[in-house]
């Protein structure tokens, strides 16, 4: 892919994610509606495309409750401003080894089909939802984040067949391999859409060249955004626009506004389409989103 400037962005806003991060700041949401309502507010600050996990109300641990991204997937599109749905389908694929010892696996083990991985997009049919393109470890301990390349064609084939176009996660360049590999035998369509995930231990470290590695692996006539984790979430949104792709923030990545400054999701909506206006490009709206994306907005329920 040529190195050349993306004169129009759009800014993805990763609302809340599933990582410890419900206590570390009042403004991650954990509730369907504070869920919906921090989406809301990041969408009237400028983001055109908002990412959504759920969790337990009462605790702020990931969820794959059908009710919950029912109740948020209704809040969102009966809100008063408009954006485009992205539900997570990374969930159901969480494996914890045991130490010395890998067997038995551990609490926080999490391993379900391809079905109910999918279950809550064929139930909300979001105009997008994410697919995870391989397996790493993931971050902390021995957690090990699956995705074979069985339940990628399952899932796939099911988001492919339901008309929701996925979201192609890329954590390091095999997964661009992989994905480029899913289009070739038909799973998914072309021109695919990914999401390059820097800096997330132990996929690609978020170096430039590592970023540029991975642009180079993108094909010409694909779409792609990029983010980085904590600190250089902001930095991401200059580095990915000049490297002619789109932007990704938000509380799932990065909690943090300034030093010592917490953030919600409109905060770094906010400053993201401050950055992207002093490089000289324009912020795109949802419909332009969905005319470049080829998507079709869903009504409300």
């Amino acid at each position: 892919m040529p190195l050349e400037m993306n004169r129009e962005v759009f800014i993805t806003c990763a609302v809340t994610g599933s990582g410890s991060t419900q206590d570390k700041s009042p403004h991650v949401p954990r509730t369907p509606q504070q869920i919906a309502d921090s989406a809301i507010a990041a969408a009237r600050a400028g983001a055109a495309m908002v990412h959504c996990h759920v969790r337990d109300p009462e605790t702020g641990a990931p969820s794959r409750c059908l009710k919950l991204y029912r109740e948020v997937t209704d809040r969102i599109r009966d809100a008063d401003v408009d954006m485009v749905l992205n539900l997570t389908a990374g969930m159901g694929g969480d494996i914890v080894f045991g130490a010395p010892d890998p067997l038995p696996t551990q609490s926080g083990t999490d391993m379900v089909s391809a079905e109910e991985r999918v279950a809550h997009v064929a139930e909300c049919l979001p105009e997008i939802c994410t697919l995870d393109c391989g397996t790493m470890n993931f971050a902390e301990a021995d957690y090990v984040m699956t995705n074979t390349p069985g339940m990628l064609t399952a899932m796939g084939t099911m988001m492919t067949e339901l008309g929701v176009k996925p979201e192609i996660e890329a954590f390091d360049t095999g997964h661009l391999w992989y994905a480029k590999q899913l289009v070739k035998d038909g799973v998914l369509d072309s021109p695919a859409l990914v999401q390059l995930c820097m800096g997330v231990p132990w996929g690609a470290p978020d170096d430039l060249n590592t970023f540029m590695a991975m642009v180079n692996n993108v094909p010409d006539d694909w779409t792609f955004s990029a983010f980085g984790l904590g600190r250089h979430q902001m930095p991401y949104v200059a580095a990915s626009v000049l490297a002619g792709g789109n932007v990704r923030v938000g509380l799932e990545d990065n909690l943090m506004l300034d030093r010592g400054v917490l953030a919600t999701n409109a905060d770094l909506v906010t400053r993201s389409v401050e950055i992207i206006e002093r490089l000289g490009a324009k912020v795109m709206g949802p419909d332009a989103v969905r005319e470049k994306l080829g998507l079709t907005k869903r009504a409300p329920a």
